[in-house]
């Protein structure tokens, strides 16, 4: 193996090299290869650095036929998988695209940071007009992913090393209506190697703008997952399942969050039923090695904005405003399992309080996010607080808004 891992640092090494020359041959036929450097740390790699490709005709701004996503790294403490990557190839079809409206197919392959993911996917959105915001989305993947290094991960009890190999439909839907602005986000999956389980997650988002200064924001969640589940599939009631927490770099291994915020319990992360006051329980018992996982979940979300001094001055400053927020708020949390389990438990947990949020937005081409969110929310009250007072000051800094518009 060590003989292998030579040869890709080799391959690697020759393939920055010749970049220049990639390059100018391939846009010489109206094909361009953007190369740009990469860095990034973890517990385990170090400093990861590598590199990251574009690949597109040019002038076509990632909206053109033949484009290409992908990255190589090497972990500078040589761990037992030092090299990883990620490859993305995405062909649109002409017969089913229009303006904002593309029918593609997309193949996707990746080995990083202890867990590999190949998939094939086909994928349809329907746009109104030119506003990237008003959109139907949907499609069908199959999927083979695997965690198969659970040192990089900062609980292990959250995940098994089998192979699972899902089927995936998914569908996303966005418009305006009388109150404000609606979203509904919908995921189903069956793993069909060795045990047979299924997999579904639903969100709504309902804005209501009640003036230019305050708003209300609501969120409902459904989660359902087979008894048969391996537990990275399972439900948390303060944060987004172990499965979601590789797709983003800040949470696909540890220490890109330094581990003692994580195992204190003061970082949340966004997702799920998001009960964000019961983080610090459940990072408890994660810690304990017996975490509290549901196969059902349900759960509301709310928030209510309130104007702020701060907000005010950066929509004062021309194009600042576009992309810098902050957010002043007061939560209310709510949700239970719904019992498909009847081993679970029956209690209703619920908490609410105070919030702050800061937010840079760089939307991408189709409108979609591209920069972060960091919350710092204080709930106040809990409906259970196990050993603790009801009231008590608490606080969480949170990772992604779960309410977004």
């Amino acid at each position: 193996m060590d003989y292998f891992y030579r040869l890709v640092l080799i391959l690697i090494i020759l393939f920055v090299v010749q970049i220049p020359a990639v390059q100018a041959q391939y846009e010489s036929r109206s094909y361009e290869i953007i190369p740009a450097p990469d860095l990034w740390y973890n517990n385990v790699d170090g400093v990861r650095i590598g590199i990251r490709l574009k690949g597109q005709v040019p002038g076509t701004f990632e909206e053109g036929p033949h484009r290409l996503d992908a990255g190589f790294w090497l972990g500078t403490w040589l761990p037992t998988n030092p090299f990883s990557y990620y490859i993305s190839y995405t062909e649109p079809i002409a017969s089913i695209s229009d303006y904002g409206s593309e029918g593609n197919i997309q193949a996707v392959s990746s080995m990083r940071e202890g867990f590999q993911h190949h998939a094939l996917r086909f994928n349809k959105r329907w746009q109104k007009g030119f506003d990237e915001r008003d959109f139907t989305e949907s499609g069908l993947l199959l999927t083979y992913q695997q965690r198969y290094d659970s040192e990089y991960t900062p609980f292990p009890s959250l995940w098994d090393d089998k192979a699972q190999g899902l089927v995936e439909l998914y569908y996303r839907y966005s418009t305006p209506n009388h109150f404000g602005r609606f979203q509904l986000s919908s995921r189903l999956q069956l793993n069909v190697i060795d045990e047979i389980f299924p997999v579904a997650r639903v969100s709504a988002n309902q804005n209501f703008d009640i003036s230019n200064s305050f708003k209300f924001n609501i969120r409902g969640f459904f989660g359902i997952a087979g008894s048969e589940s391996s537990p990275q599939y399972l439900f948390m009631r303060s944060q987004s399942s172990a499965i979601q927490q590789v797709d983003a770099g800040l949470t696909r291994s540890k220490g890109t969050i330094p581990e003692p915020w994580v195992g204190s319990g003061i970082v949340q992360l966004s997702g799920g039923a998001n009960l964000r006051g019961y983080t610090n329980n459940d990072i408890k018992s994660l810690n304990d090695g017996l975490p509290e996982l549901f196969t059902s979940m349900g759960a509301v979300n709310a928030e209510l904005d309130y104007p702020n001094p701060l907000n005010h001055v950066f929509n004062n400053i021309p194009i600042v405003s576009e992309f810098l927020k902050f957010r002043t708020y007061l939560f209310f949390d709510a949700g239970k399992s719904l019992q498909v389990n009847g081993s679970e438990s029956n209690t209703l947990f619920a908490d609410a309080g105070p919030g702050f949020s800061l937010s840079l937005n760089i939307p991408d081409y189709l409108g979609k996010p591209r920069g972060f969110v960091i919350r710092y929310d204080m709930p106040l009250w809990l409906s259970e607080p196990g050993d603790e007072d009801h009231f008590k000051f608490r606080q969480i800094v949170g990772i992604g808004a779960i309410v977004s518009f």
